[in-house]
């Protein structure tokens, strides 16, 4: 016999639905969001938490549960993964953009003896600033840059990604792809 459930899932609208169908049916998202968006259209559909977990090929019927809690306050965006835990993110905003700033500036070969930026010659150059961070490491930088959409090049520098130059007969244009952050993940 099944318990009835301590918070059963909330009648679904017809944006969220489909949301969720597209999600379900989506190649290139995330595993874990596809899913969770089977899962609850499985609960939407009247199946128990158990036997919804059972033919996602997951084991506990309480984590449903627990996603269906979600699902309720939040809605569509139970979906998306939280922080997995590991140490809390240290720095704010303001310092995401001092580390931002200074890597788009170009170094200074006789300051930062460096005509490129790699993450040591960031680092050091952060670190001995005036308005520096004295204790930023460079995990802390790696992950910062990398959020906010550079990559590392063979040409041994940062750009941009999901964003190009092209040519055009009006000049040079800058273009960029929509589906950059879906692509990242």
């Amino acid at each position: 016999m099944v318990r009835a459930a301590k918070e059963p899932l909330r009648s679904l609208r017809p944006e969220e639905r489909e949301v969720l169908e597209e999600m379900s049916r989506a190649r290139s998202a995330p595993m874990v969001m596809v899913v969770r968006a089977k899962l609850l259209l499985r609960v939407a559909a009247g199946e128990s938490y158990s036997a919804a977990a059972r033919a996602e090929g997951r084991r506990s019927g309480d984590a449903v549960a627990n996603l269906v809690a979600r699902f309720n306050r939040e809605g569509s965006g139970a979906l998306e993964p939280r922080h997995g835990g590991g140490a809390p993110t240290v720095y704010g905003a303001e310092v995401r953009e001092r580390i931002l700033a200074e890597l788009r500036r170009t170094p200074d070969r006789e300051k930062d003896g460096t005509g490129t930026w790699s993450i040591g010659t960031l680092q050091r150059a952060l670190r001995h600033a005036e308005d520096g961070l004295p204790k930023v490491s460079r995990d802390t930088l790696w992950k910062v840059i990398h959020e906010a959409g550079f990559g590392w090049q063979k040409d041994r520098s940062w750009c941009q990604t999901g964003k190009v130059l092209r040519k055009r007969k009006s000049g040079k244009v800058e273009v960029t792809d929509p589906d950059a952050e879906a692509k990242k993940r």
